[in-house]
Parts: structure tokens; sequence; C-alpha cells
């Protein structure tokens, strides 16, 4: 969507602060032991004690009000039995909707004790956000996220999920611009447009190319091809002359 005045942008910014709130509050009960329903139920209730609601279920009626992705799992992990140990590698993706708007946000942690590699891509996964939210301004070419980001990921030798894009977002969570490359990609024409709400969100990998679903029942969860550690960060923002908004901040 573009945002076309200040009660737009208010509802927006409204549902995503609850998002990062979400977010934060789940991160910081993840700890061994807990179990990702365990921890889907607290970020629900952050949620709803807002007066939001879970995006997933109520657009795709995903089995969870957030998705929560582990070590192997790249994204859409749905909450269960699973319990968190020591060492994990851990993706918590929250989005919601709230009076007609729909935010988006997410992050990878790494539960300690944390292995050095693991803790370097979840390091650098969060500066390839900001290297590609860097990139936003009115007027600028959507292309310039992904070859930021591109760049960042070949000097650093780490490959980016390559059919996970970024999208449009806010009168629904997915909407125009869809595919919103966040690698390079040489076909991207469009340009971001004044008031344009969308997101950004790289997955880095340690040599992932591609994210399929396992085959089973569950074809929700996806996995990275060749298979490697993989993280996430994602924030919704909106492009101004002045450079990028990010709604999905917490306090």
């Amino acid at each position: 969507m573009i945002v076309t005045n200040d009660d737009e942008l208010q509802k927006l910014k409204e549902i995503g602060r609850i998002c990062a709130e979400a977010l934060k509050v789940m991160a910081a009960h993840l700890q061994p032991g807990i179990t990702t329903l365990e921890l889907d139920r607290i970020g629900r209730k952050v949620l709803e004690d807002n007066g939001a609601q879970s995006a997933p279920e109520f657009c795709y009626q995903f089995p969870g009000a957030t998705c929560i992705s582990v070590n192997e799992e790249v994204a859409h992990g749905i909450p269960g039995a699973r319990v968190i140990a020591p060492g994990d590698l851990v993706n918590i993706d929250v989005s919601a909707l709230k009076d007609g708007f729909f935010s988006d946000t997410g992050a990878s942690f790494a539960v300690p004790p944390v292995a050095p590699k693991a803790a370097r891509l979840t390091r650098d996964g969060k500066r390839a956000l900001w290297i590609g939210l860097n990139q936003v301004r009115a007027g600028a070419p959507l292309a310039q996220i992904g070859q930021a980001i591109g760049t960042f990921a070949r000097k650093n030798r780490y490959t980016l999920i390559r059919n996970l894009a970024s999208h449009g977002v806010g009168r629904s969570l997915h909407e125009e611009p869809s595919e919103l490359s966040t690698w390079p990609d040489p076909d991207e024409t469009r340009m971001m447009e004044d008031g344009l709400v969308f997101t950004i969100e790289p997955f880095l990998s340690l040599g992932g190319e591609w994210a399929e679903d396992g085959g089973g029942e569950d074809t929700w969860t996806l996995y990275s091809e060749p298979k490697a550690l993989t993280v996430q960060f994602e924030h919704t923002v909106v492009a101004t002359r002045n450079g990028p908004l990010i709604l999905t901040l917490a306090d």
C-alpha cells in the first residue's frame, strides 16, 4: 500500500509496535526447556492483550499465532511440542493485524551456549537487514536493496535463500509490490514510491540456496536446500524522501 494520510500511518505504527513487542517478549522467554508451543502462546497473549490478531491464522489458517523455526527449519515452523535445547538456532516470525492494517517482523536467536559459526551468522544476518534498510528512500530503485545485501553476502562468503522474498504489506499481509528480491535481481525495475509500505527480510545462510517443504504431512515448514544453518531478520518499513521509516521497532 501507499500511505496517503496520517490516520493510516498511525494505525500502521500501532500494529508495527505490537508485532515488535510480541517478538521482544517471546525472545525474553526463549530458553532451554520451553516448547515452541509455549513460546507461541506467549506471543499470542501479547497480540490479544493489544487488540491484535495473528495474521497467519487470519489469512492462511496457519496452525499457530506465530511461526517458530528451529535449526534445520528455515521458515514457517509450526509451534508444537518441540523443546528448545542449548545451542539451538531459533527464528521467530510475528505478523498481525489490527483495525484493518497489517505488519510483519522477525528475528533469529542463538540459544547459549552458542557455536562460533552460529554467533557470526546471527550477527551478520542482522547486519544484512540493516544494509538493506539503508537503501530505502522514495524515488530509489527497489533493486538496490537486493544488490547491497547480495554484495555483503558474497564478500562474507554467505548465500541467500532465493525463493523467500520480501513483500508489500499494509492492507493485507502480502500485497503489491510482491516478490521483492533480497538478492541481486537484474529483472527488478520497480521504484520505491513515497509512502510505499513493504518488508525487508533477507535469509542469510551458510550454504542454503533454496527453501523447500519436507515432503511429509507438514506442508508449512520450509527447509534449506542444500541443508545449512540459515537466519532471517525482518522489519516493515515505509519509504520516505528522508529514508526508511521502520514500523516494527519495540519501545
